[in-house]
């Protein structure tokens, strides 16, 4: 048993959904699994076991940042033997191309973290997504009419109240279309340890054009997004 989740063993399933807040984990397992049992209560941290179109899959909180995702995710890896994680989080957008409520499907995740410089002795490690969820992700995704979509690359701050904005100018001109907090160390933990993993996020706010959802839509209305995530891990 984990020291954070709690969870007896045999009750995660191989595929984990991976919020970072407990509430949309808790809305995920009510509305997309069948027979959904809640597995851990820890922290608050909620985590629910249940099926889709038969198949068994987990869902997990997992908190905000990196640091926090990171225990989560080191524990479902090593403690459960999961084999695949697909984040389904909220995510700022950088630029006009993309718009409020769009899809991001992470290819590769920038950093300003120094976790990876630490665990790499300072050189810079580029973590990517696993190559066939992002191949199914991006074909569930432009065979749906109900959410426009974009494949590329993120920026996982450490910084949710960054006191120098600017500094993403760079990142933008290259191609970062969003800021999030924690695909970075979920798609290194994931390299470590040989599993799979994908970061698919809606956008929640616009930083460019000031737009922004409310927190009971970020918990309740992002369906696109869970049910691109449910097909590129189980479909």
């Amino acid at each position: 048993m984990s020291i954070h989740i709690g969870a007896a063993p045999g009750q995660i399933a191989p595929t984990v959904l991976l919020p970072g807040d407990p509430l949309r984990a808790r809305w995920i397992a009510e509305n997309f699994l069948d027979d959904a049992v809640c597995h851990s209560e820890v922290r608050g941290m909620l985590g629910f076991t249940g099926s889709w179109h038969g198949q068994p899959v987990s869902v997990q909180g997992s908190g905000m940042g990196q640091p926090s995702m990171s225990i989560y995710v080191n524990e479902l890896f090593q403690d459960y033997d999961v084999r695949r994680i697909v984040r389904v989080g909220s995510c700022g957008a950088l630029t006009e191309r993309v718009a409020l409520r769009d899809v991001v499907i992470a290819s590769g995740a920038c950093t300003d973290s120094s976790m990876n410089r630490l665990r790499f002795h300072g050189l810079d490690y580029a973590p990517v997504a696993d190559f066939g969820l992002l191949r199914t992700a991006a074909d569930a995704a432009d065979a749906r009419d109900d959410v426009t979509a974009h494949v590329g690359l993120i920026f996982s701050g450490d910084t949710f109240y960054n006191p120098r904005p600017e500094l993403s100018d760079p990142m933008v001109a290259h191609g970062v279309l969003a800021v999030e907090m924690e695909a970075s160390a979920l798609y290194t933990l994931a390299a470590s340890y040989g599993r799979a993993a994908l970061a698919v996020c809606t956008v929640s706010d616009h930083i460019v054009t000031g737009e922004a959802t409310t927190s009971l839509e970020r918990e309740q209305t992002f369906a696109p997004m869970v049910e691109i995530a449910l097909a590129a891990a189980l479909g």
